[in-house]
């Protein structure tokens, strides 16, 4: 290592100890759990929610919850002693039965279920996306920190070790300081054409709402299923997930969704907040489904050592023209003035081949994850801090469903983020903050 890459390693980790104690102080564990198991009750099991059930297990279950009365019977014949319930509010009357909340639901009612479990002072793992919108991942934002609980949004990639060495390079100055950042992810879900949905192997192939009504499924109870979400028929194009995640109503398409997943990188190495601007391409916006396919640029501000940044991300048969992304279906490019990065989930190259034929990286110095959910139960029983703690995920959370508020009003938008609203664009104002369906509130 040259000697500046070893002052900016020393920079780094002096600024990673100090943002830890901050994240302690400011949210993230502090009131670790007295017994030796965490009493954990488990909201959503089935699918994500019967995969994250099955990571957790190692502790006690306290209690099960689920819409859908055959994911919530098969969870049960392995904790044949949890509580069962059906509506997720009635886990809460019964506070003193359990430590810590893994939220699984889907996207439209994640605050709903992490709210009271925070103001319970309850721990809380919550699955991506945080929230359905900006303004709930602001309120669930706050009120971790006014919890100071442990927190974690199942972002489960960011536990792995990939990720760990692209952010070493990238903050060690390996390319040099990074102005352009381009995401992209191949899948192609949402409005398109029946031939487009075809070719992309989406799940649903639909243009607009349907107007009849299908037999409701006897195990599934529906009305708590809509939750706060507008009152609608039952029909097989919303469920069982994830068809639902491309109605604007229960989610925000590929959007919310995999950029959990996938701006998390950049997020994570550039150290991004709140954006300055964000400009949407593709579209019209359709009033009732996500697109299939779109980009969005997002411009920040510089802070710190890092420049001003513009991160666009793409979906679908949208992708950057940068020859470097080539055979890369999905992917994250850094382009900086020593030089380019380009990363998927399990791998990385440096950029151009040549120039970086004798370079050697950095030791690693990110220490390795015990595991995403393990993660968070250390932080439960320790006070530790996890990563991906709802600080963290609130700010990502924000970020990527801002691409879609200005995909949908159709034009660049001014964002004031200590405001929480589009400065040149009232019109964004609906998407920011919804109105729920009468008996649902956040509060």
């Amino acid at each position: 290592m040259n000697p500046s890459q070893n002052s900016t390693r020393r920079a780094f980790m002096q600024s990673t100890s100090a943002m830890a104690t901050a994240l302690y102080v400011s949210g993230l564990p502090a009131a670790p759990a007295s017994q030796e198991k965490l009493r954990i009750a488990v909201i959503g099991c089935g699918g994500r929610g019967g995969s994250n059930l099955q990571s957790v297990s190692s502790e006690h279950i306290a209690a099960l919850c689920d819409v859908n009365a055959n994911n919530l019977n098969k969870a049960a014949e392995q904790h044949t002693k949890a509580r069962r319930n059906t509506d997720f509010r009635r886990v809460f009357d019964h506070p003193d039965e359990f430590d810590a909340v893994v939220v699984s639901t889907c996207e439209h009612t994640h605050a709903f279920a992490t709210l009271p479990a925070l103001q319970l002072g309850k721990h809380v793992y919550c699955e991506k996306p945080l929230t359905h919108g900006i303004y709930e991942a602001r309120r669930i934002r706050e009120a971790a920190a006014t919890a100071g609980v442990a927190t974690q949004m199942g972002t489960q990639i960011h536990a792995e070790n990939n990720y760990r060495r692209v952010v070493e390079l990238i903050q060690t100055g390996a390319i040099g300081k990074v102005s352009e950042c381009h995401v992209w992810v191949g899948r192609a879900w949402g409005l398109q054409s029946p031939e487009e949905a075809k070719a992309h192997g989406d799940i649903v192939d639909v243009q607009d709402r349907p107007a009849n009504a299908d037999p409701i499924p006897p195990e599934l109870d529906w009305d708590l299923w809509l939750g706060p979400a507008p009152e609608r028929p039952y029909n097989n194009v919303y469920f069982p997930g994830p068809k639902w995640y491309r109605w604007w109503d229960f989610g925000n398409g590929t959007m919310s969704d995999l950029g959990s997943h996938w701006v998390d990188l950049p997020f994570w190495a550039l150290k991004l907040k709140a954006p300055t601007t964000i400009e949407p391409f593709g579209g019209p916006a359709h009033k009732e489904l996500a697109p299939a396919s779109m980009h969005v640029r997002y411009e920040y501000a510089a802070e710190g050592e890092q420049p001003e940044v513009s991160l666009t991300w793409y979906q679908g048969t949208h992708r950057p023209e940068n020859p470097a992304v080539a055979g890369w279906d999905s992917g994250v490019l850094f382009i900086g003035d020593k030089g380019m990065l380009v990363s998927d989930y399990g791998r990385y190259k440096l950029l151009p081949e040549e120039t970086f034929k004798d370079f050697k990286p950095p030791e690693p110095f990110i220490p390795a994850s015990k595991g995403h959910h393990q993660e968070w139960i250390h932080a439960c029983k320790t006070g530790e801090p996890t990563t991906c703690n709802f600080e963290y995920a609130g700010w990502l959370t924000e970020a990527n469903h801002l691409g879609n508020v200005a995909y949908r009003v159709g034009k660049k938008l001014e964002w004031n983020a200590a405001e929480m609203r589009a400065t040149n664009a009232p019109e964004a104002d609906q998407y920011i903050k919804r109105e729920y369906r009468q008996g649902w509130s956040l509060t």
